[in-house]
């Protein structure tokens, strides 16, 4: 077997076909374009048209075969409605990527029920309701990836971690409810987890460039994370290469969470 065809049979992703909520930015964007790259036929759900659109163009121009649709998940009905739109274009999918999430963290003093629901919405319920939608079809053909991405607040609380560090360790849990349920019939489920990296997620931390100097030095590389980090970590657990590893959280952060 050559080079070439035995690291295709374990990266690459042709005839795949991939979701990636908050697909249009940061981690997910990068995400999206990595699965794109390694061929699989990707839709990004996510909620402006803008960004959706620049990054689909981007694709197409780099001979990708993608699309988009456009959606709030912040409700039950449009979380189910965007998954029939997003399984409408290329078919069920082969891979799932939750990456859409909101990031309101008032002091727990003041956080109230409406933050925390619109929270756990976005962060916890979305991904469950699209588990639920495609996990099942996954399992009946054998072969599933679903990747979400967490956060060090689901490990350990700082810089307000509140209903957020909340929402993404739960997200951790349900990826090992997930792989119990499913990986015995082909279906990995794990999550990544990143450092610090400044995406539109993070944007207040723009205007406080010593902490995010702070962080930086927190991690055993000397920098603080990119959204293309992420996109070897992704490839790998979305193709046939990673079906030994399920229900783990993956850290790819410079070595922040041990350092």
């Amino acid at each position: 077997m050559t080079s070439h065809s035995y690291l295709s049979e374990l990266f690459s992703l042709d005839d795949r076909v991939a979701v990636v909520t908050g697909g249009s930015s940061g981690i997910g964007r990068a995400i999206a374009g990595a699965l794109a790259r390694a061929g699989a036929r990707v839709v990004i759900v996510a909620r402006k048209e803008p960004e959706l659109t620049a990054t689909v163009d981007e694709l197409a121009t780099d001979g990708c075969r993608a699309a988009w649709v456009s959606a709030d998940l912040s409700s039950r009905d449009r979380v189910r409605a965007a998954a029939e739109q997003a399984a409408e274009v290329f078919g069920e999918p082969d891979i799932l990527v939750n990456s859409a999430g909101i990031n309101l963290r008032p002091p727990m003093g003041e956080l109230g029920e409406e933050v925390w629901d619109a929270t756990m919405a976005v962060n916890l319920e979305a991904p469950y309701l699209l588990g639920q939608r495609f996990g099942p079809g996954m399992a009946e053909r054998g072969f599933g990836r679903i990747i979400h991405v967490s956060s060090q607040q689901a490990h350990r609380a700082f810089v307000q971690s509140g209903a957020y560090g909340v929402s993404k360790g739960a997200l951790e849990s349900l990826a090992r409810s997930q792989a119990e349920a499913w990986s015995p019939h082909g279906v990995t489920c794990n999550t990544l987890v990143p450092g610090f990296v400044m995406t539109p997620l993070n944007a207040r931390f723009s205007s406080a460039p010593e902490k995010v100097a702070a962080l930086a030095a927190r991690t055993m590389v000397g920098r603080n994370g990119l959204a293309e980090d992420f996109a070897g970590a992704a490839v790998f657990l979305a193709g046939r290469g990673s079906g030994y590893v399920t229900g783990q959280a993956i850290f790819v952060d410079g070595g922040l969470s041990v350092h």
